[in-house]
């Protein structure tokens, strides 16, 4: 029977079987995303998957408490465990050594890990409430800037050019779609292509990375950090220069995302 990893964030799920299949589908966020929808997203990978599982690894952004769905109707012979986003990211870039562990990709979350669980956490409070050094943190913030008239006139000009978004839209898609953090955060992109150039966008990017690093990283022990996520990655050179020279980090790893890490650990 194989084994099989899941990786869910916000933006995308990553299913991975020892022997080699993986298949791609869109993010679950166990918090936000309606139940219905988790199952759909389940139901489509199980099926491209196939039946000999024995072993399954779900791993999830938001999940706290029991699972909205019951994993044994899809995957009836395997043994299931179900556990957050951060326990993948933590046994991906920490292995069985201690160190701190954090994703950074449209969402952000960090914990102490002593090698086989998490020992410390500040929770991370979503976009809205913390998520500090996050995609859609960074958006969250362009956006306000953007709609206030606080953005460079170029740099306002060029968003238009690309995105086409008036005030109606904007709001909309933040207040009234249903994942609004996947939309801001679809917005880093752009601040991130404009970071040599433009010194809005990168006082904007630093910022928000001095947040991430402030309140949360070196509330932790003095340990090496291990990052995962897509949006961490493409900005690795930024993190590792503010967080080496500013708040004195010392780095382990940055991966674009978990999964790496993960067939490594489960030796896959």
């Amino acid at each position: 029977m194989n084994i099989l990893v899941a990786d869910c964030g916000a933006t995308k799920a990553d299913w991975y079987v020892s022997g080699g299949i993986h298949v791609r589908t869109d993010g679950i966020n166990m918090a936000h995303t309606p139940p219905e929808r988790v199952k759909e997203i389940i139901a489509d990978a199980a099926q491209k998957l196939g039946s000999d599982i024995g072993e399954v690894h779900f791993f999830a952004a938001g999940a706290i408490g029991a699972p909205p769905v019951d994993f044994q109707e899809f995957f009836p012979n395997a043994t299931i465990e179900y556990a957050s986003d951060l326990y993948a990211v933590a046994r991906a870039v920490c292995g069985h050594n201690p160190g701190i562990a954090a994703i950074v990709g449209t969402g952000a979350n960090t914990c102490q890990w002593d090698g086989e669980k998490i020992s410390k956490q500040f929770r991370s409070g979503g976009y809205i409430l913390g998520d500090e050094g996050s995609g859609a943190v960074l958006g969250r913030q362009f956006i306000a800037d953007h709609i206030k008239g606080l953005v460079p006139q170029s740099l306002a000009d060029e968003f238009w050019k690309r995105f086409q978004l008036d005030y109606a839209a904007i709001v909309k898609a933040v207040y009234a779609s249903p994942a609004p953090a996947r939309f801001l955060g679809g917005l880093a992109p752009f601040l991130v292509d404009h970071y040599e150039k433009e010194e809005y966008a990168r006082g904007l990017i630093d910022n928000n990375f001095r947040g991430f690093f402030s309140r949360a990283v070196t509330r932790y022990d003095a340990l090496p950090l291990g990052i995962a996520g897509s949006f961490g990655y493409a900005c690795r050179d930024i993190i590792r220069r503010i967080g080496e020279e500013e708040f004195g980090v010392r780095f382990t790893t940055i991966l674009p995302s978990p999964l790496e890490g993960l067939k490594t650990y489960y030796g896959l």
